[in-house]
């Protein structure tokens, strides 16, 4: 499967914000809008996941997403499947040679 560079979000919660808008909370899982399941492979009529189509996958990231206020959990399958590193640190050469 290739790899998705930053899907919608589907979650098993939602909360409204200050400004009116409905964001996800509790379990999250990335999903790609059209298809019927998350990029792990559950299935989100099945799993009663609710479907934000206006928020990206970045946003719901504990460590820097806007969305993120109420995310207890972050699919690792899913994380992995947009194409993110397990460490999140990029591959540098500190002596590069000449």
């Amino acid at each position: 499967m290739a790899k998705v560079s930053d899907p919608a979000v589907a979650a098993s919660g939602e909360w409204v914000d200050p400004d009116g808008t409905g964001v996800p909370a509790g379990e999250v899982h990335a999903w790609v809008p059209g298809r019927n399941q998350t990029l792990c492979g559950i299935p989100l009529s099945r799993a009663g996941f609710r479907r934000f189509s206006h928020v990206r996958w970045s946003d719901v990231q504990p460590e820097t997403g806007r969305d993120a206020d109420r995310v207890r959990w972050v699919c690792p399958r899913c994380h992995a499947g947009t194409g993110a590193r397990q460490d999140q640190r990029a591959w540098t050469r500190t002596n590069p040679r000449p």
